[in-house]
């Protein structure tokens, strides 16, 4: 055991290896979110009364929409939504199954034994190392990616191994490169379509594959479809759609982006049942289910779609502008499949001027020099995010930062 100074008493002796032991809070990396926010106080520091552009924020910007906002106040005032909703409550069960019906056209769920309630898909893919993995075994992990179900794997003796997104490959993973050690061991595939942060889309042949996969490695599925109703250019498309995918997996829908309903932490697990069961031991043993007002919000959300098609519409307009700006800037630019996100390849330079290694470096430099703030990636090559969900007071404030982003860009000229 590290000795303790008089200053730090013995506690620092006891964090758990999981999270750097006794060099807990001493020799972490920087996390790149706090990094991105030490650069905008930094910058905004520098240039006072400067707007910054935030295209790094990875939440909507407007509240939900007034109808559940209404049904939260409604059901709040209720008696009976006071105590604790465990596992959750029927109503909401049903609506995800009518949901999954409606939007996707997935038809065989029960709502009874094949969907439980998350309180927000975050704490589900969380939870769901502690329903399979042992130490020895494997998560596979699509990079760049939300990297949670990986820590947790780890965090339970188990291996995580990364499926890079790579351009040429459609943003999608090649599970035929995987060596045959690894596949006997995994026990869990994480997938994330439409894909944060590269915005690009599956199809049916590819999850196809993705239950081929499985069955033929005994692995389980776990499909992120957080953002799958932001479609843009055809339908919404649902892992459970395919023949065979109940089979092997489930798939995880939030209200988050597709409601306007961040903060609220309200999601669903709907698939298969064994894995549905796993899930909802787990969860039992760490929370009492979301407040029943929430959920009861969220039954009327699953059962107005229309709500998030109005939202679809703002982003889609948002993201084309942005795309033509950067297009003319000379980055390969492409409207998304879904999601709210542009990924771009990061400029080797600026003409006569510095260079950049690595996207963090890109997004530094587009901080400092432009109060433009992005998310970057290097995971597997170096590319830069921006978000379409930078806050305007309506429409023309909207186009006035839209323009003020053309502004910004067109007095750089980059190489590639």
């Amino acid at each position: 055991m590290v000795q303790a100074t008089e200053k730090e008493t013995y506690i620092q002796s006891l964090f758990a290896g999981r999270i750097g032991g006794a060099l807990f809070g001493k020799e972490q990396g920087e996390y790149k979110f706090e990094k991105i926010k030490r650069a905008k106080r930094a910058a905004l520091a520098t240039n006072p009364g400067v707007e910054l552009i935030d295209f790094g924020v990875g939440e909507p910007d407007e509240m939900a929409f007034p109808g559940v906002v209404q049904a939260l106040q409604k059901e709040a005032e209720k008696p009976e939504n006071r105590g604790y909703a465990d596992n959750g409550i029927p109503e909401f069960k049903d609506a995800a199954a009518r949901y999954l019906q409606k939007v996707y056209g997935v038809g065989n769920i029960n709502p009874a034994t094949e969907v439980l309630h998350g309180i927000g898909s975050k704490p589900v893919l969380a939870m769901f190392p502690a329903v399979f993995i042992n130490p020895g075994d494997v998560t596979l992990m699509t990079v760049p990616g939300y990297p949670v179900m990986g820590t947790h794997t780890r965090w339970y003796g188990g291996e995580v191994v990364n499926l890079p997104l790579l351009e040429q490959n459609g943003f999608l993973p090649d599970l035929s490169a995987l060596p045959n050690d690894v596949k006997k061991r995994a026990k869990l595939l994480y997938i994330n379509y439409p894909n944060n942060p590269t915005g690009a889309g599956a199809n049916k042949a590819f999850f196809e594959k993705v239950v081929a996969f499985a069955k033929e490695n005994n692995i389980v599925v776990v499909h992120d479809a957080a953002y799958a109703a932001l479609a843009y250019g055809a339908k919404p498309l649902s892992f459970l759609s395919v023949d065979g995918a109940k089979e092997v997996g489930v798939e995880i829908h939030s209200l988050s982006k597709a409601y306007n309903m961040t903060g609220w932490r309200l999601a669903f697990v709907a698939g298969n049942e064994r894995v549905v069961a796993g899930f909802g031991n787990v969860k039992d043993n760490y929370d009492s289910g979301q407040f029943k007002a929430i959920q009861k919000a969220g039954v009327y959300a699953l059962d107005h779609p229309e709500i998030t098609n109005e939202i679809t519409a703002k982003y889609e307009r948002r993201l084309r502008a942005m795309v033509s700006v950067l297009v003319k800037m000379g980055f390969n630019a492409k409207m998304p499949a879904g999601t709210f996100y542009l990924y771009v390849k990061m400029p080797k330079g600026v003409k006569g001027g510095r260079r950049f290694a690595l996207a963090d470096e890109f997004s530094e430099f587009l901080i400092t020099e432009k109060l433009i703030s992005t998310v970057p990636w290097d995971d597997a090559g170096p590319y830069i995010r921006f978000s379409a969900t930078f806050e305007s007071k309506g429409m023309a404030d909207e186009q006035r930062v839209l323009e003020e982003f053309r502004k910004r860009m067109s007095g750089l000229q980059f190489e590639f």
